[in-house]
């Protein structure tokens, strides 16, 4: 194979994805071999790609490229999840743009522009992810909403509510005004909000005085049915068995009494609004108040809000402010600062409000799930994590699975005529089920099925065994071989929405963990610490920078500085820096492959460079082992990197490389490409498309042959001391090129050393010919026209008889400063000149400001030459 002189990956990496993709290395089938298994976190439907899922899914590649060439059954299924609030409102703003409202279609109307736009869209993030060469089975690809996810999940509906731990009622929940639709705890973002706290006068019913309470709400007064003091408040004791009246309508409420008021906050009186408040709610059930829900479900008032009904809840605020500073009826507001919580869809702030609801009891159900993470039977990495984990599975509530949306999985639940319901798998089953249990005559028709749909995390933690259809059929071959799956590689913010519920799934459905590691990835910065995101334009187009860089390049960027559980900062230097990685790879196989072989003797030099290099590869590889078993991945990639770029080819290839037009002997050269072949395996996982291009170029490859399916080599026996020796080698050959640099000592002119104390020669033909010297020989006092320099203990010295004329370097130098000087008194003549400075380019000012500076920092560093050497020269 003919490899052009520059690397270009657009020409490689098409060519490989198709090549991997034609002869099925992706897929696999349960076989002996041992398994390895990862589940893609299923990105949106509605999604494109971009750099956090760049960085999660080159670690799995990486991941499950490594399991294949350890001889492991590597299977990564692929999938996408049908987000039904995203996907739902970017299907509802599609249709607005066509004139179309949601509100005038039936059900099936819209699900049929739901599914069209799924069929349009859902795909396009999974054939990006081809483009960084994820090697998924895509034959495998499941989305949450297919037959066979869709039958799981209404399969575990039914089966929880039967045994007790589903239930509907009325209860407090987080509802989003903009999606329409309840939210569980965990999709509540708390932000800190800078507000206003309002101190309203409650006339005292019968009185003439007022009671003050303080609120960040006053739009809610208007559901106020008790106003609450502490009865061990002597502050508030007058009001004790009194009513005051809500202000503007004066409705008279009671006054209550209970130690859950703080006396120091605000007044020490709270007013009680139990349909928009979790706290008041308790409240109300526990003294049996009326509870009055003053929103519409898109956050305006309605017929409760009296004078503010139809108006926008945030408008009520600053209009109610204005309407009771003008009834005297504010006694004064305060900034206040307090957290408020946000749909983590929408962003809008959420409103407590009771609803009807469905429920999954989480208690006894999350016990499995925490006892498995604390004793590190699922082991996360970074560790830290197991204490936000335990705190939140030690505090767990029920979960609200219901949503008021039309795209998702319908609830399946029957309404009967005469009130009730009835849970089961299809209507026919309802229906069955109904009669058995109703008095009065039914036909099929008078069963009509709850309007809701669950909540999409309903579907995804069941993601582990839906993908192997695990829930239909449980003991299919899939299941029993791939689950548990091995590792997890996700964000910290879904530990609860989706880690911590697939493991709950895992332990209540295959009675066992869904994976034996989860690594937890950072968030991606940009270069000054702020999250990349699509509204700060801070963030690239991952395909822009792989057209740019090639696929490999952007994945080394990627992980170059990615530890498990810390953030990421990126910036495209790190790609540049993984394409410079690329270029010197190739410019190594170019330079070995070019070299004429001849079969002569091995020198000695190409001999113990062989010993030691196989040392320090099989030390890599270790050390690498160990690194991936602690998901320590970019540090695992470094030390490959190094390997290649720092021991093969600054130091080994320059070791055994022939002199110029002259062959290499058969036996280094045969091991060199051993080496290289080595070097591309352990490469492969991190950089699958220029490792496979050069691969095949290695050696004469057959028709399905590829890197991906070979074995990493195992490492040998490790030489340490050879290794250390050499370490001691390299500070020698860097003492003596130092000279010549200083001295100017050209390269072509041979040197002499002389060593004073302990050396081992084991590596003596080598600093021969990398330091090009006549001789080493140990001397017992050095030759006193030579510079010395120590390493360790021992001082090597190079004779510098007829090499050094100091006085004519010195007399070089300071004729370059003489010009230089002169140069720069051309620069300041013509920075000096106001008119140049005003009429010329700023490019143009910028570079002759360049010039002088540059000058000036030349003449400072051969000022310091000429005072070496006039050092050396007394030394002398």
């Amino acid at each position: 194979m003919d490899l052009p002189s520059k690397y270009n990956p657009a020409n490689i990496e098409s060519k490989w994805y198709q090549y991997w993709l034609d002869h099925g290395f992706f897929k696999s089938e349960p076989d002996s071999c041992e398994p390895y298994t990862i589940v893609i976190p299923p990105p949106n439907v509605t999604g494109v790609l971009h750099m956090g899922h760049m960085l999660n899914n080159s670690i799995q590649d990486v991941l499950v490229r490594r399991a294949r060439m350890l001889g492991k059954n590597a299977c990564w299924v692929p999938g996408t999840d049908h987000a039904s609030i995203a996907t739902e409102a970017k299907v509802v703003a599609k249709l607005a743009e066509e004139g179309i409202k949601k509100s005038d279609l039936t059900r099936e109307e819209f699900l049929e522009h739901a599914w069209e736009w799924t069929r349009k869209h859902g795909g396009i993030i999974l054939e990006q992810l081809k483009k960084l060469g994820a090697s998924c089975d895509w034959d495998r690809t499941a989305f949450t909403m297919d037959e066979a996810r869709s039958k799981s999940v209404i399969k575990v509906f039914v089966d929880l509510y039967e045994k007790g731990l589903i239930y509907r009622g009325v209860r407090m929940v987080n509802w989003d005004p903009k999606a329409l639709t309840a939210l569980s705890d965990e999709e509540v973002i708390h932000k800190e909000v800078n507000g206003k706290l309002y101190y309203l006068r409650y006339p005292i019913e019968g009185e003439n005085g007022f009671a003050v309470i303080a609120t960040t709400r006053p739009e809610t007064i208007l559901g106020d049915t008790a106003m609450c003091i502490n009865p061990n408040d002597p502050k508030n004791a007058h009001l004790k068995g009194k009513r005051v009246l809500v202000p503007l309508i004066n409705r008279p409420i009671p006054v209550i009494e209970d130690e859950y008021v703080d006396v120091e906050f605000g007044t020490g009186c709270l007013k009680v609004t139990p349909a928009h408040d979790v706290n008041d709610y308790v409240l109300g059930e526990k003294y049996n108040l009326p509870s009055i829900d003053i929103f519409n479900d898109d956050g305006t008032l309605n017929e409760h809000g009296a004078m503010y009904a139809g108006m926008d809840r945030f408008y009520v605020r600053e209009k109610i402010e204005a309407d009771l500073q003008a009834a005297g009826l504010l006694e004064k507001v305060e900034p206040y600062t307090n957290k408020v919580g946000f749909s983590e869809r929408t962003d809008v702030v959420i409103e407590p409000k009771l609803s009807m609801q469905w429920f999954l009891k989480m208690e006894d159900l999350a016990q499995p799930a925490l006892n498995a993470v604390m004793n590190d039977d699922i082991k996360l990495y970074p560790a830290k994590f197991k204490n936000t984990y335990r705190h939140w599975m030690e505090n767990v509530k029920d979960w609200c699975i219901s949503r008021q949306l039309w795209w998702g999985h319908r609830i399946p639940a029957w309404f009967l005529p005469q009130g009730g319901y009835v849970v089961a798998v299809t209507k026919e089953e309802a229906y069955e089920k109904a009669k058995q249990i109703v008095n009065y005559p039914l036909d099929f028709d008078d069963l009509h099925q709850d309007e809701d749909c669950l909540d999409t995390w309903f579907s995804s933690w069941l993601w582990p065994i839906s993908v192997f259809d695990g829930i239909n059929y449980p003991d299919n071959p899939d299941i029993k071989y791939y689950y548990p799956t091995n590792d997890l590689v996700t964000a910290p913010e879904i530990l609860f929405f989706w880690v911590a519920r697939m493991i709950i799934a895992g332990y209540e459905y295959e009675g066992t963990m869904p994976f034996r590691n989860v690594y937890l990835t950072g968030i991606v910065r940009d270069k000054i610490g702020r999250k990349m995101s699509k509204s700060l334009g801070n963030s690239p187009d991952p395909l822009d920078l792989i057209d740019h860089f090639g696929a490999d390049a952007v994945r080394l960027g990627m992980l170059f500085t990615s530890p498990a559980g810390n953030d990421l900062p990126f910036d495209e230097s790190l790609c540049e820096q993984g394409r410079n990685f690329n270029n010197k790879i190739w410019n190594a196989f170019r330079l070995v492959k070019g070299w004429e072989v001849a079969d002569t003797k091995q020198p000695e030099s190409a001999a113990i460079a062989v010993k030691w290099f196989d040392s320090q590869l099989s030390n890599a590889l270790l050390e690498t082992d160990d690194l991936f078993s602690k998901f320590r991945l970019s540090e695992a990639l470094m030390t490959v990197y190094k390997l290649f770029w720092d021991e093969f080819s600054s130091w080994y290839l320059e070791m055994i490389k022939p002199a110029y037009q002259q062959p290499i002997d058969k036996k280094t050269y045969e091991a060199t490409l051993r080496f290289f072949d080595a070097l591309l395996k352990a490469l492969h996982p991190f950089m699958p498309f220029i490792t496979e291009e050069l691969w095949q170029a290695l050696e004469e490859r057959k028709e399905g042959e590829s890197i991906m399916v070979s074995l990493i080599p195992e490492a040998k026996p490790v030489d340490e001391l050879l290794i250390a020796q050499f370490d001691k080698t390299k500070e020698i050959i860097a003492g003596i090129r130092t000279i010549r640099l200083q001295y100017n000592v050209p390269n072509k002119n041979l040197l002499q050393l002389e060593i004073i104390g302990e050396h081992n020669p084991i590596f003596d033909s080598i600093i021969l010919k990398l330091c090009n010297l006549e001789h080493i020989q140990t001397v017992n006092e050095r030759y006193q026209n030579s510079i010395s320099f120590l390493v360790g203990t021992t001082e090597y010295a190079v004779p510098m008889d007829n090499l050094l004329d100091a006085e004519e370097e010195i007399k070089k130098m300071e004729d370059e400063i003489v010009y230089l000087e002169g140069f720069i008194e051309l620069v300041m003549k013509k920075l000096g000149n106001e008119k140049f400075v005003a009429n010329a380019k700023p490019q143009i000012v910028e570079a002759e400001r360049k010039k002088h500076a540059d000058a000036l920092s030349k003449i400072e560093s051969l000022r310091e030459s000429i005072l070496r050497l006039k050092e050396k020269q007394t030394k002398l």
